[in-house]
């Protein structure tokens, strides 16, 4: 169990022999065997500033990591010494003391920085310590190794556990803590007391103006805070009389400074409190076996010599300054076309204007974020890529319109082969028909949208492999029109004579429809003049009807009149009786 591992004292993690890095197998299966969450406080500074004695203090001992009071370096490589976390359950606190910086002994900054990059990969805490103040020389080196840490993670292919991408999966930004020995500064600004992080920030804040002085004077700043995204300072007064510093670790803490050890007790409550557990990408947390893998994959990427030296401190920021700028700008590049270009492009010059738009602002990103490229070589360098990219974009397109049109051709062209197979045009006039067919297809074809610049030489190279079809449909065509012509001739020849024979019928059946035609008219004028004699009849008829009506008429209206005058003479008559009768009264 984790909990039983104990390691009564540091061992060295990675060893620096003669300037080489080397991993200490044996800290290794110490570091394997611990399978609690890790906290990792790595502390990285100049020799002889007292980083041994602070590591020393956060293991809750006087003694254990190696200090020195002489002028000679006494921490070789890096030393890990593993005990239980005093305040954070179920965690292990790793405490890892690296070689001091500049010992003019050793005289090769290059190992300096790459044991600083190594402290800041591995930690989840990284601890600077410097001396006396915040100077530019202090940010220049930490800017520079933050690079370097960048640029080191970035060529180190992890496997860590199914991670499957290194640069996305490491959360390998520790918190920074910035402390500062024998501090003898006033912490005051503009006639006010200020923090020690109130210090740390100011001397990061970077300038508003755009001078490329300021510029200069800002990228390391910028860096720096982006790098950390927490920051603490705190202050060292010096620990105790020069003299008594030889015998430091044995000297109690009434012997010592009391505001020193109040700061002392004040930086390790802090790293207890706030240090984080070293985690991975997705919340993973870093047990012995995953820190063991950072360390063997880190120090591989140095021992395989891809990294840039130290020997001019300008000179190599340049260089990782403005590789990580192309970077940027590659990315952008490939950013911009990805979101711009949907191959295959109607034409070359729709690409080329993509590309130069792309490329023009690729090259504002870089030069944005570049650094010192005065003769211009990294963004020659960059050109050259992005002319590569335009190749590449080139061959792209070439491809995706010869794989567009392919598919098109087959999908268009497709049902035409089948009605070939089926013999559709295997027939006289097919030939006829199946050229018009293939004129409609072609001119469907050109109508399809977005074929690219292969457009035209895939329609006539597939026209051309399907060459030997049209012949063939040709050649049936001719022959099944020669024989189809002789048929149409005997056909034509007994067509005559049925024609012939249809005449005469139709002639004996008008001469015949004629004669009818002429009996029935015959046998109307008959009817006729039957009718008319009927109708003579019977108007004679009507008209004697009407006459012995109009005589019977008559004789009654005389016989009438002839009863009127006999009742008037017999009416006379009784008149002249009755006169008579008057006369001879």
């Amino acid at each position: 169990m984790a909990s039983e591992i104990h390691m009564p004292e540091p061992v060295c993690l990675i060893e620096n022999i003669e300037g080489k890095l080397v991993v200490n197998q044996k800290a290794l299966e110490i570091l394997s065997a611990f399978t609690q969450p890790l906290v990792v406080v790595a502390i990285v500074g100049l020799y002889r500033t007292g980083k041994s004695y602070l590591m020393n203090k956060l293991a809750g001992k006087n003694e254990g990591f190696s200090v020195g009071s002489t002028v000679q370096s006494h921490t070789k490589g890096i030393w890990m010494w593993c005990v239980p976390h005093p305040e954070e359950p179920n965690h292990t606190l790793v405490l890892l003391d690296t070689e001091g910086l500049g010992d003019v002994e050793k005289g090769d900054q290059n190992n300096d920085t790459q044991i600083f990059a190594l402290a800041i990969l591995l930690s989840s805490t990284f601890v600077y310590n410097t001396m006396n103040k915040i100077d530019q020389r202090a940010i220049d080196l930490l800017h520079y190794v933050i690079e370097l840490s960048n640029q080191l993670r970035t060529v180190s292919p992890l496997d860590l556990d199914g991670v499957e991408d290194a640069a996305d999966a490491v959360s390998f930004c520790p918190d920074l803590v910035w402390t500062l020995r024998d501090f003898y500064l006033s912490l005051e600004a503009d006639g006010k007391h200020i923090t020690a992080d109130d210090y740390l920030e100011n001397s990061l804040k970077l300038k508003e103006d755009t001078d490329e002085n300021h510029k200069n004077f800002n990228l390391p700043r910028h860096c720096i805070q982006t790098f950390f995204a927490r920051k603490k300072c705190f202050v060292f007064d010096s620990p105790t009389h020069r003299k008594k510093l030889a015998h430091l670790p044995t000297l109690h803490n009434n012997e010592l400074d009391p505001d020193f050890v109040q700061q002392v007790a004040d930086f390790c409550s802090y790293i207890f409190h706030h240090s984080k557990a070293k985690t991975l990408s997705g919340g993973i947390k870093v047990n012995g076996p995953r820190l063991e893998n950072l360390v063997l994959t880190y120090v591989n990427a140095i021992s395989s010599g891809n990294l840039p030296s130290m020997e001019n401190t300008v000179l190599a920021l340049a260089q990782i300054k403005n590789s990580a700028a192309i970077q940027k700008a590659i990315a952008h590049y490939d950013q911009q076309m990805g979101q711009k270009v949907q191959l295959p492009t109607e034409n070359l010059q729709e690409l080329l204007d993509l590309h130069r738009t792309s490329e023009k602002e690729a090259i504002e990103v870089f030069i944005n974020n570049s650094f010192k490229d005065v003769d211009q070589r990294f963004q020659k360098e960059l050109e050259t890529l992005l002319e590569a990219k335009q190749d590449d974009f080139r061959k792209q397109n070439l491809e995706a319109s010869s794989d567009r049109c392919s598919a098109l051709l087959q999908d268009i062209f497709g049902p035409l082969e089948e009605y070939v197979k089926q013999g559709v045009y295997s027939k006289p006039g097919g030939h006829r028909l199946f050229i018009q067919k293939r004129e409609e297809l072609k001119a469907k074809y050109y109508q399809e949208p977005r074929k690219g610049i292969q457009a035209e030489e895939a329609l006539q190279n597939y026209l051309q492999s399907k060459e030997s079809v049209s012949d063939a449909i040709l050649q049936t065509d001719l022959a099944l029109t020669a024989k189809e012509k002789e048929r149409k001739a005997y056909l034509k020849a007994e067509a005559a004579k049925a024609e012939a024979h249809r005449l005469e019928e139709i002639q004996r059946q008008n001469q015949q429809m004629m004669e009818e035609r002429e009996r029935q008219h015959q046998e109307q004028l008959r009817q006729m003049e039957i009718n008319r004699a009927q109708q003579l009849a019977q108007e004679q008829m009507a008209r004697e009807r009407q006459l012995q009506e109009e005589a019977a008429k008559q004789r009654e209206r005389e016989e009438a009149e002839i009863r009127r005058l006999q009742n008037e003479i017999q009416q006379l008559q009784q008149a002249k009786s009755r006169n008579d009768d008057c006369i001879l009264l």
